[in-house]
């Protein structure tokens, strides 16, 4: 079965998303376009919930988002449960977010990569694998919450 990834972006990642659509299609994915669907300026929060919320309920494994920093995304996306939104800037970033923090959701500072730069960086997150051991029990001490 495909892998359905959702992905969104607002207007300053806009013509990035467009770009990792069809990088996702070229290779074997099944993106889920949750917008925006224009240049035209948006708010992000309601685009990076969207995503978040797929990945938090299981309706996808990981998510795609992107915005001129991508901090705003990932700080709304990291608002929900089992998410980890990570902000990568390059390939090496893209691994390490993968491999040490099980990263579910990639972040794309559309203002700060090329497009060849996300295209990259979007594979090596997807390529990479969570390495588990000493990092799985730090990534479980991610969503406990002091009462």
């Amino acid at each position: 079965m495909t892998e359905i990834i959702p992905i969104a972006a607002d207007h300053a990642g806009y013509a990035l998303k467009q770009r990792l659509v069809t990088e996702l299609r070229r290779l074997g994915y099944e993106p889920r376009d949750l917008g925006t669907n224009s240049a035209e300026s948006t708010d992000y929060p309601a685009y990076a919930h969207d995503v978040a919320a797929q990945v938090e309920t299981g309706a996808a494994r990981r998510g795609i988002l992107s915005c001129g920093t991508g901090l705003g995304m990932s700080y709304a996306a990291n608002r929900h449960r089992g998410v980890r939104a990570a902000v990568a800037w390059n390939d090496e970033v893209a691994r390490l977010a993968r491999e040490h923090n099980d990263a579910n959701v990639l972040v794309l500072p559309a203002r700060f990569v090329s497009e060849a730069e996300a295209v990259t960086i979007l594979r090596t997150w997807l390529e990479t694998s969570f390495e588990g051991g000493r990092h799985a029990r730090r990534v479980a001490a991610i969503d406990e919450v002091a009462e």
